[in-house]
């Protein structure tokens, strides 16, 4: 069993804990984890059906097996129920915030769901050690078992789901989420500091020949950039209708991917000498226009040709009116 240390202010440890008690903490357990399954299946049901329905089964499966220690509670130690949870227990596993894991990939909540399973039936078998009781020794022994079926299970679906295509179909859901939601803002954004900071950048750096002012303008041009692209994507619509998910994720891909593409080749102008940090600001600029075409014939699907030929030679185009500009 997974025991995550806890500050031991007020709480028990586990080996101090009566059978009542243990039973106690098996039912607010199983409360839980029903609740927790049934938040991951409403989560998925709209793009990952299949997985949503293995969810709800597995729910259903956590309010059976609390009806059952509820009635082995209530024929030894009567209706009221102690009120002893997780966090009551200092050496006890802890579940993390449903909201930290259902907000990331389908993956990573399948691998927390078998995580899950894995300590219910560790503690169970824990549990059923330390209790002398026949019956609830029994239960608390099939209630271990039953929690590695379900672990059984898991994986079983995932292989069931990559055989009937299922599986495809969802990663082909989740690949279109990250494209909508991190990927094609922050390609935006990328696109816009990289290309649109290149004039007034090097329009300072060939006018002035300073690489401290042109450094501040650089800075300046970019966090600017960032901050009006992170905010004019997170306005651009609330993404329920979209589909492109959540304003402030799209948000901030767009702002600090913008912010970093003007970045790139405003800080070589720290370095105090004018050529050399001109070179070596040219040399990164060619390098991420390189990395933009990447991405876009990577995740956007577009033809490298294309791509090279849109941003390679349209931020050329720009760097060289930028130079022109600043010699002349």
């Amino acid at each position: 069993m997974r025991l995550i240390p806890l500050p031991g202010f007020g709480r028990r440890r586990f080996t101090s804990l009566s059978p009542e008690e243990i039973l106690a903490l098996a039912i607010a357990s199983e409360e839980e984890d029903a609740r927790i399954y049934r938040v991951y299946a409403r989560r998925l049901r709209e793009s990952y059906p299949a997985t949503a329905r293995l969810f709800e089964t597995m729910a259903e499966a956590e309010d059976e097996h609390r009806r059952r220690l509820i009635e082995l509670y209530r024929s030894r130690y009567g209706g009221l129920i102690l009120p002893i949870r997780r966090e009551h227990v200092a050496d006890f596993y802890a579940r993390r915030p449903v909201w930290l894991v259902e907000n990331l990939g389908l993956d990573r909540i399948r691998a927390e769901a078998l995580a899950m399973e894995r300590e219910a039936e560790a503690f169970y078998r824990a549990a059923a050690e330390r209790t002398t009781d026949a019956e609830a020794r029994k239960l608390l022994g099939d209630l271990a078992a039953e929690e590695a079926r379900h672990e059984a299970d898991v994986e079983a679906m995932a292989e069931e789901l990559a055989r009937s295509g299922a599986a495809s179909e969802e990663r082909l859901a989740a690949r279109r989420q990250l494209v909508l939601t991190w990927v094609q803002p922050g390609l935006a954004g990328l696109m816009d500091g990289s290309v649109s900071t290149l004039a007034p950048i090097f329009a300072t750096a060939f006018a002035t020949q300073n690489p401290w002012t042109t450094f501040l303008v650089g800075l300046s041009a970019s966090v600017g950039a960032g901050i009006s692209m992170g905010f004019t994507e997170a306005a651009h619509d609330d993404g329920k209708l979209s589909g492109r998910g959540a304003p402030w994720k799209r948000g901030l891909a767009s702002g600090v991917m913008t912010a970093l593409g003007g970045l790139g080749h405003a800080l070589p102008y720290l370095i105090p000498h004018f050529w050399t940090a001109t070179a070596l600001a040219v040399a990164i600029v060619f390098v991420e226009l390189w990395a933009i075409a990447w991405i876009q014939n990577r995740y956007m699907e577009t033809p490298m040709g294309r791509a090279v030929f849109q941003v390679v030679l349209g931020g050329g185009l720009v760097l060289a009116a930028g130079i022109l500009i600043g010699s002349g």
